[in-house]
């Protein structure tokens, strides 16, 4: 089965845990994969804006050692590639204009992620400002799609669905103040006729069961677990439930 006929798969929400891989050691990959495995975890995604360590590969081969659920590459940049992932998320930044995010990059990566044959999934990545700059705004040099401006999401994403993308992927970034409203995440998704994903600032379970029945198909939780893994379960349940 392909990674992305499970981001596309409809009869429920996913759950998905974001590692970033410069964080946890060893043995706290270890454990948030075998709780994942418990409480029904459907997708690992892993990567960060900066990674200072050569950490990548190790983490991802430690998920890959432990668990069957499917990891993918969410890259903060071009060199945030392996070939032990299932899959790549291949981000084009349709919410900036800053071009080296929306193909220049991608030229660079391009040769080795076909040399690696890794599953491609084409994504139309939107940041949403969440209260404050976040890493990944900072490192991109993109503003935000302000958080109250519900038609410029609606037709950010309607149109990165025109030009082929395969999903949409909302984010407020790491550590972001707020999450991405439910009212923008409602009306992208009747925009829409392709898998969304929502993550960033999704810090209580509360939150994440929100976001999900507002829309998002794809529920993306990382910093809080990193902090918390206790609360793995209840988002889960959050998700799946909604």
């Amino acid at each position: 089965m392909s990674v992305y006929s499970i981001l596309s798969e409809s009869s429920r929400k996913k759950f998905v845990v974001l590692i970033d891989p410069d964080k946890p050691t060893d043995d706290q990959i270890i454990e948030i994969v075998e709780r994942s495995n418990e409480v029904g975890v459907d997708l690992f995604f892993v990567g960060g804006s900066l990674l200072t360590t050569d950490s990548l590969d190790n983490c991802i081969r430690l998920i890959k050692k432990h668990s069957d659920i499917p990891v993918l590459i969410f890259p903060g940049n071009s060199l945030q590639i392996s070939k032990w992932c299932d899959g790549f998320l291949l981000l084009s930044l349709i919410s900036g204009r800053n071009s080296e995010m929306l193909i220049g990059r991608h030229v660079i990566a391009a040769p080795y992620l076909k040399l690696y044959g890794n599953e491609i999934i084409p994504t139309g990545y939107m940041l949403i400002d969440s209260g404050r700059q976040t890493s990944v705004s900072y490192m991109s040099n993109t503003t935000p799609i302000p958080h109250d401006k519900d038609d410029i999401a609606m037709c950010t994403a309607l149109a990165g669905e025109m030009l082929g993308l395969k999903v949409i992927y909302m984010d407020a970034g790491s550590g972001a103040i707020n999450p991405i409203s439910n009212e923008m995440i409602y009306k992208v998704k009747n925009t829409i006729s392709i898998p969304l994903i929502v993550g960033g600032g999704i810090n209580t379970v509360e939150k994440a069961a929100a976001a999900a029945k507002a829309g998002a198909d794809i529920v993306v939780v990382g910093n809080v677990l990193e902090k918390n893994i206790d609360k793995l379960q209840e988002f889960a349940d959050a998700v799946h439930n909604a």
